[in-house]
């Protein structure tokens, strides 16, 4: 019998897959806000989401009139990135060349891995942190090397150099860390930028920060700076975000990413931000009072201990009960918040910084939860 006739469950077309991704690890993603109100009845207009450090403001008023007239979404977006790399070149303080976009940082992040990791390479990672950077390696088929935090969350660079050998390629810090939300300092980052390996730096939520390396980028050739508009310009949705890498690196990138990996919209909307400025820094303004708002809120509660933080959202250790089950509870009310199923988080959850009514919100059903404890 000619094996092309085969029926269905006679092939085995799970083993044409690779193994090593057959046993990878997962990236456990969030959900959007419509399959959250399904999830416990409730419409999405009544769900307050606090689970995926979005920006709760949206995007300027700017951005949706210019998506709204642009004329060319049946045209393949540039690939080269003109305008939207001299865009953001003004805005980060450097020279063009150094400059790549991605859709969303997820993307640079993957290029990175996919331009210095393969098989036994060793990447550094700081835990606990980002899940991605350990995810793509395993794609990749690196090995990852965890260095874990202090009980502050810092670094110890220390650790780190002394983690290095030949096989290692990539270290890799979110400032501010995510889920934490502290900054490392800018000596420990350069303190490792000596050795011959990529150093790069997440800085995802560098506007609630008012803190970032990018300058630092043309001075050493192997740091990188990660940045996103997803948190302060609220285009989560339509995935934009953009890398500050070495000059030498830039022609390398541009060859193995995708040709039209920011598209139409996601540059058209960037674009758009980039001129809307004031409107965009007043709201990352409100979300940093609005976050020490909540972090005191929170402090005021017995059973929890929330850690400071620079971001968009506030790391809150359980000390009282479950955070699991404190989680499940705010869901059941439509209040949706981060919880990490990893040995480092199991007791704390993530909560985002939303408005003020949101806060409220979710004080008055801790406060409950607090009192059934």
């Amino acid at each position: 019998m000619n094996d092309s006739s085969a029926s269905p469950e006679q092939k085995n077309i799970v083993g044409l897959i690779r193994p090593h991704l057959l046993a990878g690890e997962e990236y456990i993603p969030i959900e959007p806000v419509e399959v959250l109100g399904a999830l416990v009845e409730k419409p999405a207009a009544e769900i307050i989401k606090l689970d995926g450090n979005e920006n709760p403001y949206g995007c300027s008023l700017a951005v949706r009139e210019a998506l709204r007239t642009y004329p060319y979404y049946h045209i393949y977006p540039d690939p080269a990135q003109r305008e939207f790399r001299k865009a953001v070149a003004r805005y980060v303080g450097v020279g063009e060349e150094h400059i790549v976009g991605g859709s969303g940082s997820d993307d640079l992040l993957e290029l990175i891995v996919r331009l210095f990791v393969g098989p036994g390479d060793r990447v550094i990672n700081c835990v606990p942190t980002f899940g991605m950077y350990s995810f793509l390696t395993g794609l990749y088929r690196g090995k990852i090397v965890d260095i874990k935090r202090d009980e502050d969350f810092e670094l110890d660079s220390g650790n780190i150099r002394a983690a290095f050998n030949k096989k290692t390629k990539v270290v890799f810090v979110a400032s501010p860390n995510n889920p934490s939300g502290n900054v490392t300092a800018a000596a420990d980052i350069v303190s490792l930028l000596g050795s011959n390996v990529i150093v790069v730096v997440d800085e995802a939520y560098a506007e609630f920060s008012g803190v970032s390396l990018a300058s630092l980028v043309p001075e050493h050739d192997n740091l990188i700076v990660l940045r996103t508009f997803s948190k302060w310009a609220g285009l989560a949705g339509l995935r934009v975000g953009y890398g500050i890498f070495p000059r030498e690196l830039v022609p390398y990138l541009m060859k193995i990413k995708q040709p039209y990996n920011v598209n139409c919209a996601a540059q058209v909307a960037a674009l758009a931000s980039l001129q809307d400025i004031s409107y965009l820094r007043q709201n990352i303004a409100n979300i940093v009072d609005e976050r020490e708002r909540l972090f005191q809120k929170l402090k005021s509660l017995s059973f929890l201990r929330p850690c400071p933080s620079r971001a968009n959202f506030v790391l809150c250790q359980v000390l009282q009960g479950q955070a699991k089950g404190i989680q499940d509870k705010l869901k059941k009310k439509g209040i949706f918040v981060r919880y990490f199923d990893t040995p480092l988080l199991r007791s704390y959850l993530r909560i985002t910084v939303g408005k003020p009514a949101h806060t409220t919100a979710l004080i008055k059903e801790l406060k409950i939860i607090g009192d059934s404890l």
